[in-house]
């Protein structure tokens, strides 16, 4: 892949028998929603709390002993900044974060907590990418992108493995259909390269859903500058990367947006139903079937995509 930016599924494989032990195996569960059997994957309960562990691990697994020595730096508003830390402290790396300064508390203190330096910037005036890229000339360090990379989508992709695997312990097809959390669709990008058979349907936020907007205008189409803020900060990206836009172009994959409300409801539902702590931007897949904006078809998989959310506003939820 070093040479060759095209991304494949064995290289999603391959990433897949690289990061075993270095990843949880999350649940994959059994629900029911307007009486029609569907499944979950856990990825809030993948280590720190989101299935960035995954990308990360896979893409810091790549550098050589020299890369390694400098560090890395990453740019995230939590939960690509906790995988690179976590990835970083074991495999005994320098990482620094560039965060913006409303990143939800608990997403800084878990990427301090995980040794990380953290450096912010005002998501509004400044460019994070700018910041990341000055840090690491300076340092020499290698940028570890949040999805435009190719061992990142990989490594994400794990995840559509993982589903593949689990759902033939019950059923002799693999998925049919895959609701994705998309930011900049790095996940979504690697899912529908693990499971070529299934229909791959990536869910932004109202007014960030320029995934959704890109396919249906067949080119990439950024977010409107004064696009609101969203409680789903973890899908909070204001361009996809040509490389995840290529993939589900390529697919065929037809986006979906949801609202505010609807993200809450998800939340409130994971609690209510099976007692589980989905933060919002892991529940916009989840809202998008609970608000009938997609049918449920045989062997549906909602990747319930992170769980880091600020307690009270959990309890604020769910009341």
């Amino acid at each position: 892949m070093d040479d060759d930016p095209q991304i494949t599924r064995d290289d999603v494989l391959e990433a897949a028998d690289r990061i075993k032990g270095q990843v949880e195996r999350t649940p994959l569960i059994k629900t029911r929603i307007r009486g029609q059997d569907l499944w979950l994957k856990c990825e809030s309960q993948q280590t720190g709390g989101s299935f960035k562990l995954r990308g990360a691990t896979n893409r810091l697994m790549h550098l050589d002993p020299e890369q390694r020595a400098r560090g890395v730096v990453a740019f995230s508003s939590g939960n690509h900044a906790q995988g690179v830390a976590i990835a970083a402290r074991r495999l005994g790396i320098a990482a620094t974060i560039v965060m913006p300064a409303d990143a939800p508390a608990l997403k800084v203190q878990g990427t301090r907590d995980n040794g990380a330096n953290v450096i912010f910037y005002d998501r509004l005036r400044e460019s994070r990418e700018e910041i990341a890229a000055q840090l690491a000339a300076e340092k020499g360090a290698t940028v570890v992108p949040s999805f435009d990379d190719p061992f990142i989508i990989a490594g994400q992709g794990t995840v559509g493995v993982e589903i593949g695997e689990q759902l033939r312990e019950f059923a002799e097809d693999g998925p049919g259909q895959i609701l994705v959390n998309c930011g900049g669709g790095g996940l979504s990008a690697g899912v529908a390269l693990a499971c070529p058979a299934a229909r791959i349907i990536p869910v932004e936020p109202e007014g960030w859903d320029d995934m959704r907007r890109s396919l249906e205008s067949g080119a990439i189409v950024p977010v409107e500058p004064n696009a609101r803020a969203t409680l789903c900060d973890a899908l909070q990206t204001r361009r996809v990367s040509p490389m995840t836009f290529a993939i589900l172009k390529s697919r065929e994959a037809h986006g979906l947006a949801v609202s505010e409300a609807e993200v809450r409801d998800a939340v409130r539902w994971a609690w209510q139903e099976h007692r589980l702590v989905v933060e919002p931007g892991g529940a916009a897949a989840l809202a998008a079937v609970l608000a009938q904006k997609a049918d449920i078809v045989p062997e549906t998989v909602v990747i319930l995509s992170g769980g880091n959310i600020d307690p009270a506003l959990h309890a604020e939820i769910v009341g």
